[in-house]
C-alpha cells in the first residue's frame, strides 16, 4: 500500500474512533472486496463467506475504537478475517494436512511465478488445498502483504510463513498439474 493510502486509512481510522460513522462506511468500502476474495479462499464457499465477512465487519464495527495503532488496522482486520474463516473450517474439518517438516530446497522467486495464463486454473486448484496454505498463498501473492504482515495476521512465524508458502505453492502446482492433465 502507498503512503498517501496508508496515510488516508490512518486517517479514517482515528475519524471513526471520533465518532464519524462515514469514515467506517470508507473503510468498509475499502476493504469489502479484498476481505471477501481472502475468506472465500479460505473457505471454498461463497454463502460462508457472506457469513463471515459480516461477522468480521461486526467485530471490527465494536472493536475498532480500541485499535491503538491506526496503521496496524490491515493486519489486525485481516487477522479478525482468518480467525472468523478458521472457526468455521473448523465446525467441518475436511483436509488434510501437509506434511511441512522436510528441508526446502533453495529455489528463486522467479521459478515459483506463475503465469497471467493460469489464473482459472490456479483459482480453482486454491479451492482444492488446504486452508492453512490457501491464506499464505492469498495474502502473499493476491494481497501481496509481506512475510512479516503474514507472520502477525496467521500468528506464527516468518520461518512458518516460509515453509507453508513452499508447500502450499507445491500442493497447488501439483494440483494445477492434474488439471491439466485433466483436459
Amino acid at each position: 500500500m502507498e503512503q498517501t493510502d496508508r496515510l488516508l486509512e490512518e486517517v479514517l481510522i482515528v475519524r471513526f474512533q471520533m465518532g464519524d460513522e462515514t469514515a467506517f462506511e470508507k473503510l468498509v468500502e475499502r476493504y469489502q472486496g479484498r476481505l471477501r476474495y481472502f475468506i472465500r479462499r479460505l473457505l471454498g464457499e461463497a454463502d460462508k463467506a457472506e457469513d463471515v465477512l459480516q461477522n468480521v465487519w461486526l467485530t471490527v464495527l465494536r472493536e475498532l475504537s480500541n485499535l491503538r495503532t491506526p496503521e496496524a488496522f490491515s493486519v489486525w482486520v485481516y487477522r479478525i478475517a482468518r480467525n472468523k474463516a478458521l472457526n468455521e473450517l473448523r465446525s467441518k474439518k475436511r483436509y488434510v494436512a501437509l506434511r511441512e517438516d522436510a528441508p526446502i530446497p533453495n529455489v528463486s522467486e522467479e521459478q515459483e511465478q506463475f503465469s497471467a495464463d493460469d489464473a482459472a486454473r490456479m483459482h480453482a486448484a486454491l479451492e482444492k488445498i488446504g486452508p492453512e496454505h490457501r491464506e499464505v498463498l492469498t495474502l502473499r501473492f493476491l494481497e501481496q502483504m509481506s512475510y512479516q504482515e503474514i507472520a502477525a495476521v496467521i500468528g506464527c512465524n516468518i520461518g512458518t510463513v516460509r515453509s507453508r508458502l513452499y508447500y502450499g505453492k507445491r500442493a497447488l502446482r501439483r494440483e494445477m498439474e492434474e488439471m491439466s492433465n485433466a483436459d
